[in-house]
């Protein structure tokens, strides 16, 4: 019995406004978010659920509401803590700070988390995901970073570089036989 999750990375999102929490969608964000109602529309899913983040539950409220779903939120789907939960990094500054986590794990700034933690975090949540909703097909509203750790550990293709190829937002139709991965497709662009 084959369970689909679809891995929906958010969209534009400001980084001049709130905290990491609570940052919403730009124009463009809102525009892309309709986008991947229209594509998710016709995919039958079951469940959509998303991380606390604000930016990924607007990414993907509209087709849970088209479809006459409501969102679940699950804490521990949200992104990796890089500087403490508020502090808000500038690109910049993360994608440096990425590639360093990705080649050393266990690393963190102070009041961040490493990625190896974060891993832990959410593929503990995908698991639990994975045996619950077992034979559904379900919509996660995700990060890039916590995407491609979850992704990763299915699959070592889906690492730092594949990271870097993705786009705000994006989405990944994965297909399992239990908990074993067998298809990967992408839905956007």
């Amino acid at each position: 019995m084959q369970t689909v999750i679809y891995m929906v990375r958010h969209g534009e999102s400001p980084k001049t406004e709130g905290n990491e929490r609570t940052r919403a969608l730009t124009d463009k964000g809102m525009q892309d978010a309709k986008i991947i109602t229209e594509l998710l529309k016709d995919e039958g899913i079951d469940t959509y659920i998303s991380s606390p983040y604000r930016r990924a539950v607007l990414t993907i409220e509209e087709a849970a509401r088209s479809a006459g779903k409501e969102v679940l939120v699950i804490e521990d789907l949200k992104e990796i803590v890089f500087a403490g939960e508020d502090k808000i990094l500038q690109d910049h500054e993360v994608y440096p700070l990425v590639k360093k986590m990705f080649a050393e794990p266990e690393s963190s700034l102070p009041g961040g988390e490493s990625m190896t933690i974060g891993r832990e975090r959410t593929v503990a949540v995908l698991k639990k995901i994975l045996k619950d909703y077992k034979g559904q097909k379900v919509a996660i509203g995700t990060h890039g970073a916590v995407m491609t750790l979850m992704m990763g550990y299915f699959d070592s293709q889906y690492d730092v570089e594949f990271l870097f190829t993705t786009s705000k937002p994006d989405i990944y139709r994965m297909e399992f036989d239990e908990d074993r991965l067998i298809d990967v497709t992408r839905l956007w662009g």
